[in-house]
């Protein structure tokens, strides 16, 4: 009788707690994303219909994001247009979206410089080490936005999407 009583109050206490974990997948019907503009220098990205803003988000860049990334580990964010070409539900920063960098022209200037370009170009979700949390700029080159968000995004956002990334 008591170890039942127990096993009832513990499972009482489990489902008041929440229950069912919910989803890091959302869905979303409404209009397109047409378009991404991240301005560097303002550390603002928007999501677009033709030319009406979807949604705006403060982000974080890679840790030196001045210029246009030249070369693998240089810690900047690249710069011009490119597409969104793959994503990953499994990333290690919750989720993630990838960004086609590196296009012909950047591989050619860093191979000019005898360089590889890098690339695993990412918009993910936010730090997992603690060294990272609320630390400004902080990825290797990637795009950050919290957790939640990039739920949104990765909803929102189809592969072939242009991102446009000015300085």
């Amino acid at each position: 009788m008591r170890l039942t009583s127990i096993l009832l109050i513990g499972s009482i206490a489990l489902s008041a707690c929440g229950g069912k974990p919910k989803s890091k997948f959302k869905r979303y019907n409404g209009p397109q994303v047409t378009q991404i503009l991240l301005d560097k220098s303002d550390r603002e990205m928007y999501l677009l219909h033709n030319n009406k803003v979807l949604k705006k988000y403060s982000v974080d860049l890679g840790f030196a994001p001045a210029g246009h990334k030249a070369i693998e580990g240089d810690g900047r964010t690249p710069e011009g247009v490119y597409r969104v070409n793959r994503r990953n539900p499994n990333s290690r920063f919750h989720l993630s979206i990838g960004i086609s960098y590196p296009n012909n022209q950047d591989r050619a200037k860093a191979n000019a410089l005898g360089k590889s370009p890098g690339g695993d170009i990412f918009i993910h979700g936010g730090p997992r080490l603690a060294i990272n949390k609320g630390k400004k700029d902080w990825t290797a080159g990637c795009i950050s936005v919290t957790n939640k968000e990039i739920e949104v995004i990765y909803a929102m956002v189809q592969d072939g999407t242009p991102i446009y990334i000015k300085p």
